[in-house]
């Protein structure tokens, strides 16, 4: 009982900030690990409530039409984030990741000092302004290179994504956020598969933490709907100094 009272909480607020702006794993996985779930279990067990959350959310931002005439390039950048996923796995076993630590110790106060300064991310005069074959050159590349960030370390995925897609591809928070949620979806599923076919799945916690990730994931995608971008912005902040302080404790 006590795992289940020390997880559920953790996974809504997983949820709530992974729904907004990616990175909910920060919250999630730590808590499965303080509740004494062994690491592998808790890592297929993370993917199991994290998935049917993810779910949740993509369906909800789907449902507004945030992606109404692109879900064939969200499609697209879901496959090839997977096929950087796998890519990326096959490096992690062959470079110590203390080399992705060192280099994410300095990309993370740069990027933090962008979205510092970018105080209009995702709603300016400047969004929407690019081609659409660029937007998918770009969305097409940034999935590939940080699906292959993710198959090699992993935190705070989606929250890259989010500042690419308003940043580079120019597209509006709400559509920023709903790609993302597809491209999560996507190799949350792959990832998931791969942890129950090896047996690595606490399905009577995850089932719970799962309810609970819904009820997050769905309170998240409604302010996003509702408040977009004032949302947003803060809590990436929020995930990018979660993150650099994980990294720095080295956990």
């Amino acid at each position: 009982m006590m795992q289940y009272l020390i997880v559920c909480p953790l996974v809504f607020l997983a949820g709530l900030v992974d729904s907004i702006a990616g990175g909910g794993g920060l919250i999630s996985l730590p808590g499965y690990m303080i509740a004494g779930v062994p690491a592998h279990m808790a890592l297929g067990t993370n993917k199991m409530s994290s998935t049917i959350g993810t779910l949740v959310s993509t369906a909800r931002l789907l449902k507004h039409g945030y992606l109404k005439g692109k879900i064939a390039v969200a499609a697209v950048s879901a496959v090839f984030a997977m096929t950087g996923s796998v890519l990326g796995a096959q490096i992690a076993l062959r470079v110590p990741d203390s080399v992705i630590r060192s280099m994410m110790i300095v990309i993370l106060p740069i990027v933090a000092y962008y979205v510092l300064r970018n105080k209009n991310m995702g709603d300016s005069e400047r969004t929407g302004t690019i081609s659409k074959r660029r937007v998918c050159v770009i969305s097409l590349a940034a999935s590939f290179v940080i699906g292959t960030y993710d198959g090699f370390y992993g935190p705070g995925t989606g929250t890259f994504l989010i500042l690419v897609f308003t940043g580079a591809a120019r597209m509006d928070m709400r559509t920023a956020a709903a790609q993302t949620k597809v491209i999560n979806l996507s190799s949350n599923i792959s990832a998931l598969v791969t942890f129950i076919l090896t047996g690595n799945v606490y399905y009577t916690l995850g089932a719970a933490a799962s309810v609970c990730s819904v009820a997050g994931h769905y309170l998240g995608a409604g302010l996003v709907v509702h408040d977009g971008q004032k949302i947003v912005r803060p809590m990436v902040l929020v995930v990018l100094g979660i993150l650099f302080l994980k990294i720095i404790a080295g956990a």
